[in-house]
């Protein structure tokens, strides 16, 4: 299967105390080539985050072309958690989330049951989804595509580090704009 096409998504940075919605920027490669940005805004610690990813997708020009999603982990604007699931479901692509790093899924856990809105929910999420298994230099979640396709497209995709492309991108881009500057590691 080759999956030239691939958005990769990104929230940016926003202050803890506000509620206001934050901004997920999406950058479009073909291969090794930007061909094009999408953004829209969650709730933080909201439940839109699956429908905001699938809205921007299928409402974009460039659907018709997109062979695979990737998130930056599997939660934006704090536990705003993406079903990877749905979202291969509703957009007939596989989708991926990936991670640097494990997350403390205890943490996550004891977090969402005692202090967020519909945490119950949002932790049945994260288990059907299943833990992060290390592949091609990073943690990965999946839906819609097996092992080996998922490690040729990030070893592929990751041209200035162990983040594919897209997602490298689109947390520059996000930081950017927010900040007037992008910084951090990308």
């Amino acid at each position: 299967m080759r999956l030239s096409h691939v958005i990769g998504f990104d929230d940016a940075p926003f202050p803890r105390e506000r509620q206001a919605p934050v901004l997920v920027v999406g950058a479009v490669y073909a291969d090794a080539r930007l061909e094009g940005v999408i953004s829209t805004y969650v709730r933080r610690d909201g439940d839109d985050a699956t429908r905001a990813l699938a809205g921007a997708v299928a409402g974009s020009r460039l659907a018709a072309h997109l062979h695979c999603i990737l998130t930056q982990g599997i939660a934006f604007a704090g536990f705003n958690v993406v079903d990877l699931q749905a979202l291969n479901r509703e957009l007939g692509v596989p989708a991926m989330a990936v991670m640097r790093k494990a997350p403390d899924l205890d943490a996550v856990r004891s977090a969402l049951l005692g202090h967020v809105p519909g945490g119950a929910e949002k932790w049945a999420i994260i288990e059907r989804t299943g833990t992060p298994e290390p592949l091609a230099g990073v943690l990965v979640q999946r839906a819609g595509i097996d092992r080996e396709t998922a490690a040729g497209l990030i070893k592929r995709l990751a041209l200035h580090g162990a983040l594919p492309e897209p997602l490298r991108t689109a947390h520059l881009i996000a930081g950017g704009v927010v900040r007037g500057e992008s910084r951090g590691r990308a």
